[in-house]
């Protein structure tokens, strides 16, 4: 196998947040060494790294550096600049690649990816001006959303819009370049998907998640999403066909709506590991870190097998006394704690996996403890 990177090799990881310090552990168990790039000292995966370059990811110098000490790259940030990717590639293998970051940094690009691969949307307009928004509206109806064209994952890239008099109000995202408009979906659930391929073309899918938010963040996360046969087979079908047209070597996770019709809307594509898939280090055969390690190593990929239904939950930084509470009455839960420093609110500083046999249970006994208000 041409591919494989064997262990004892290094991987290097560009950012350190949680994700990266999951794969890190990951990686770690299974023999390989870690480098971290990220511009925090002693970031969370930088705690479990054998070394770390602090720099921004934006520094050309520090991440050909980077390239240098490493034998292959993955990227947990992914805000970072494709052809910074493009660059090291020459260096060092980065098998997630820049395509997948250019297709997922831009709203519309990914949209044209999707429909090329028969995937359902919610109807959408691309907005320049402001007669582009009044226009969109006339064939999209209200409620809509304008979006950046670039992903920034915050609240301040989109804005709602209700009715006419919201126009005026949403004005100042076209300053920052071409929108998107999107209808708003009146969906039931929010449902996510997990999904890993290797330089063999294997494809494996994790089972789907039905995730929780509140104020933008994910709250819970409940496996198997409580959603019928056929709506998982046609999310199968989805994240193998956007595995296969993104060329993806790795794991990403996809994220949809499913309304009360039974109609699904892909929302979007996140080109790394993500936090609705956490509860796969306990419910499944494989966690998604263990397989975008073996996937970016060359190593083969099992199929992924639920073996427990499961709850998990987001611990925020203002809730961190309300859980630690609990590690004292909780003997058969599963903490992780992601060694933030000094965390603002609303900061994710760890979850807690909860197996089950009886999901509606578990859910109410989480919302008993108060581990978030």
């Amino acid at each position: 196998m041409s591919n494989l990177i064997s262990p004892g090799k290094m991987i290097g990881i560009i950012g350190g947040g949680e994700i990266a310090r999951m794969l890190a552990l990951s990686a770690k168990k299974m023999g390989y060494r870690i480098g971290v790039l990220d511009p925090e000292k002693g970031c969370p995966a930088a705690q479990v790294a054998d070394w770390q370059i602090i720099a921004s990811f934006d520094n050309q110098k520090a991440l050909m550096d980077f390239a240098m000490k490493c034998d292959v790259v993955t990227y947990e940030c992914d805000t970072i600049d494709a052809n910074s990717i493009i660059r090291m590639k020459k260096t060092v293998s980065v098998p997630q690649g820049a395509d997948l970051l250019s297709i997922t940094q831009d709203r519309l690009l990914e949209k044209a990816y999707l429909e090329a691969s028969n995937i359902n949307l919610a109807p959408y307009a691309t907005i320049v001006t402001v007669e582009d928004i009044k226009g969109a509206i006339d064939g999209i109806g209200f409620p809509c959303v304008l979006k950046t064209i670039n992903e920034r994952h915050n609240e301040k890239d989109r804005f709602v819009l209700q009715s006419e008099e919201d126009i005026p109000k949403a004005i100042y995202l076209l300053k920052m370049g071409t929108c998107v408009m999107e209808a708003w979906i009146p969906f039931e659930r929010e449902l996510s998907v997990m999904v890993a391929r290797n330089h063999a073309n294997e494809v494996v899918v994790f089972p789907v998640s039905e995730n929780i938010h509140r104020n933008s963040i994910l709250q819970e996360s409940i496996v198997p999403a409580r959603v019928n046969q056929y709506v998982e087979e046609e999310i199968e079908r989805i994240a193998r066909a956007v595995a296969e047209k993104f060329e993806l070597i790795g794991v990403l996770g996809i994220e949809l709506f499913i309304t009360s019709s039974g109609t699904l809307y892909v929302n979007e594509v996140i080109p790394r590991p993500h936090h609705s898939g956490n509860y796969s280090i306990e419910a499944c055969s494989m966690s998604q870190y263990d397989a975008h390690i073996r996937a970016i190593c060359g190593w083969p990929l099992p199929e992924i097998e639920l073996i427990t239904p499961a709850v998990t939950v987001t611990i925020l930084s203002e809730n961190e006394a309300a859980a630690k509470v609990q590690i004292q009455l909780k003997p058969d839960w599963n903490f992780y704690y992601y060694g933030k420093e000094n965390p603002e609110k609303g900061q994710k500083i760890g979850h807690i996996t909860v197996a089950t046999k009886d999901i509606e249970k578990t859910l109410s006994t989480i919302s008993d403890t108060g581990i978030y208000e």
